[in-house]
């Protein structure tokens, strides 16, 4: 799978945009603030139906305008398809295939998978447990629609049973009643969720290790655990057990949205114990995983969008991150301020690129390939 074609309507910094892109390495290359990251974001944005790193629709909008428009052409087996998103302000947003209008967006999560690899990558390490959830959460999705309609009702009714703690908290009176039709549903299907995470985590961690091992380039010890309440308590005990203290917090304090994925590496946790470069080389195996077990489920390759890579690396993991481009990787799509450096790492490959000018906003195809 590839992306042909990207035009951008009033997206973020670009007013408009219209480019054709190689299936194979493409170099998005100008000063920081220039707008490279966002048209990294606006193809995630027609995998996943959200931006990767805005925390709303809105956001997206230039500055000024009332709408933004991006529409894309994947090629998927030597097929085009087309993909239009564009959200106008108080309106709901427009996703489209072919032309028809997803009736849930959830539907379209899976059918055009990207894998982002980006410089805060490395707060999956160093935030909450919320991160990492979400990491491996976002993956699941993709290769399970059944994992990902579990994972909204359970969303909502968390939400559902949370706003009723409020209230119990404000009459003054519980009732227990009320609670235990939102209790039946985070049990039907956290029990879902739970039973997939744990499997999930199985057959990736193998998958990580060889990536981690392969970037490092040495045999240290690395881990990675899912951990959660329900494997020493079950799910019903856990809520009627905290249920007092529910309404005293006025929140659900029992459940897999408390899960957790323990990093280590040694005897030690890697967010205490792990240098930057061990920190660095752990998420990008991270997202390397990620991308192989996406192909094994979907029989083909991702788009691997890589943000500013080459700038947080040493010598050693790039040539070892560009050996991975030139025998294992499909369509690539790389960012950097310095177009002399990586058109150096990639003739030292001898791998073809197509470069790209980017320039406040601007995208003006560069006539010749890195690599000549």
């Amino acid at each position: 799978m590839y992306l042909d074609e990207l035009h951008l309507l009033n997206f973020k910094n670009y007013q408009e945009a219209n480019v054709r892109f190689s299936p194979s390495v493409n170099v998005l290359v100008g000063k920081n603030g220039s707008g490279k990251t966002n048209l990294l974001d606006a193809i995630y944005s027609l995998s996943f139906t959200k931006s990767a790193f805005a925390s709303s629709d809105a956001q997206c909008i230039m500055i000024g305008q009332p709408f933004f428009m991006i529409k894309g052409k994947f090629n998927k087996a030597g097929k085009f398809y087309e993909l239009m998103s564009s959200v106008q302000t108080g309106t709901k947003k427009t996703f489209r295939e072919e032309g028809a209008d997803y009736q849930k967006l959830s539907d379209h999560i899976g059918k055009y998978p990207v894998v982002l690899i980006a410089p805060d990558d490395v707060e999956l390490v160093r935030e909450s447990s919320e991160a990492r959830r979400k990491f491996f959460d976002s993956i699941i999705s993709q290769l399970d629609k059944t994992y990902l309609e579990a994972l909204m009702q359970y969303n909502q009714a968390l939400k559902q049973r949370n706003s009723l703690l409020r209230m119990f908290q404000e009459r003054g009176t519980p009732d227990w009643l009320a609670l235990e039709s939102y209790d039946q549903i985070l049990i039907r299907v956290g029990k879902l969720i739970y039973t997939r995470r744990f499997s999930f985590a199985e057959e990736f961690l193998p998958v990580f290790r060889k990536y981690f091992q392969y970037i490092v380039g040495e045999d240290e010890v690395t881990d990675l655990e899912y951990a959660s309440e329900l494997k020493d308590k079950s799910f019903e005990e856990g809520l009627i057990k905290n249920r007092q203290k529910d309404v005293m917090l006025q929140r659900t304090s029992f459940g897999i949205h408390r899960d957790d994925y323990l990093f280590t590496l040694g005897n030690g946790d890697l967010k205490k114990l792990g240098s930057q470069g061990q920190q660095k080389s752990f998420v990008i195996a991270l997202k390397l995983a990620q991308f192989e077990i996406v192909q094994r489920a979907k029989g083909f390759k991702p788009i691997l969008l890589l943000d500013d890579i080459f700038d947080k690396l040493d010598d050693f993991r790039i040539a070892k991150l560009l050996e991975l481009m030139k025998s294992e990787l499909g369509q690539l799509f790389i960012t950097d301020a310095r177009p002399d450096r990586t058109g150096e790492l990639l003739r030292s490959i001898q791998v073809p690129a197509f470069v790209f000018s980017v320039n406040k906003g601007d995208v003006t195809p560069v006539n010749n390939s890195v690599s000549s």
